[in-house]
């Protein structure tokens, strides 16, 4: 039974709410293309029939403009994939005149034709984020990208930001309920490791064809070798945190040394947005463009448009 608690909670990782996401956010002002903000029916289609593409995503004649020079690297989290992922924050970025880009990783047997990304383990999926990332810039021609990540999407940035000299090449971290720091899965990981239970559990998480599961559990090697790195200066990073995440837990261990973490609630306090809902919260969507566009710290979101309490 606590196997299949474990790997039950584990599935609901952020990209797991793919079918589930509602309408989003409007597009950012000052458009230079007029892509509509997906919502729940693009999501479902882009999930089963276009997991590798996105509106926005991925355009590799697109060269980066004075006012926004640093292409903007979009990372999906557990399960998920760029088709559903990023319905809403894709074409807003475009809108914006952004140059934006999207990969899946960590596909393995278990990953039903390159739609549920995030199961191999942490180490090859950073490579494979390391590669793209040397894809955009040589495309773009840019010095540096822009990174956003959803849970293990925010922990392979971190991944890329030191193990891949990631410092030199990113100029804004954003983390989404970012997982680089591991998670108790609500305290399941830790009362399996009490009981002395984790082992095997994680014996079959692996066998199952998903390791990444297994390495964003707190203590875990990936997590512990990767945590005792410092994260090189140069970048900003930001966190968006929820109080209400269920999955990566406790929430406050998303936090960074050195960057604006911000909890939704602080500033959105009635904000019911669970994990998973991040991906369509509008506080969240304003939050990290304001962050791209290098804008006020104290920035203060529209506290309306809230995501699912996911």
């Amino acid at each position: 039974m606590r196997l299949t608690r474990t790997t039950s909670l584990s599935l609901a990782c952020a990209g797991t709410a793919a079918v589930l996401f509602a309408a989003a956010a409007a597009p950012a002002a000052h458009a230079t293309s007029t892509l509509p903000v997906g919502g729940l029916g693009e999501a479902a289609a882009g999930y089963a029939f276009h997991p590798d593409s996105s509106p926005g995503v991925n355009d590799w004649s697109c060269q980066p403009s004075a006012a926004h020079p640093d292409p903007v690297v979009l990372l999906p989290g557990t399960l998920a994939n760029i088709g559903a992922n990023f319905v809403a924050l894709a074409p807003m970025l475009k809108n914006a005149g952004y140059c934006v880009y999207g990969t899946n990783f960590g596909m393995t047997w278990l990953s039903a034709g390159g739609r549920v990304g995030g199961l191999d383990t942490e180490t090859t999926s950073g490579n494979q984020v390391s590669a793209f990332v040397d894809k955009v810039l040589a495309s773009t021609g840019a010095q540096k990208v822009d990174i956003v990540g959803h849970s293990q999407g925010g922990s392979m940035g971190v991944n890329y930001l030191k193990l891949h000299d990631g410092g030199n090449k990113v100029g804004t971290y954003v983390g989404w309920a970012q997982s680089s720091n591991g998670t108790t899965l609500s305290g399941i990981v830790t009362a399996a490791q009490a009981l002395g239970a984790l082992g095997i559990a994680n014996v079959g998480i692996a066998a199952f064809g998903a390791p990444g599961v297994r390495d964003q559990e707190v203590g875990s090697a990936y997590n512990t070798q990767t945590a005792a790195i410092p994260l090189p200066q140069g970048p900003k990073y930001v966190t968006i945190q929820t109080t209400h995440d269920q999955v990566v837990t406790p929430y406050a261990t998303q936090s960074m040394p050195g960057a604006q973490n911000i909890v939704l609630q602080n500033l959105c306090p009635n904000d019911p947005t669970g994990h998973v809902g991040l991906f369509l919260d509008s506080p969240t969507l304003q939050l990290t463009m304001n962050a791209l566009g290098g804008g006020p710290a104290d920035f203060q979101p529209s506290c309306t448009g809230y995501g699912p309490a996911l």
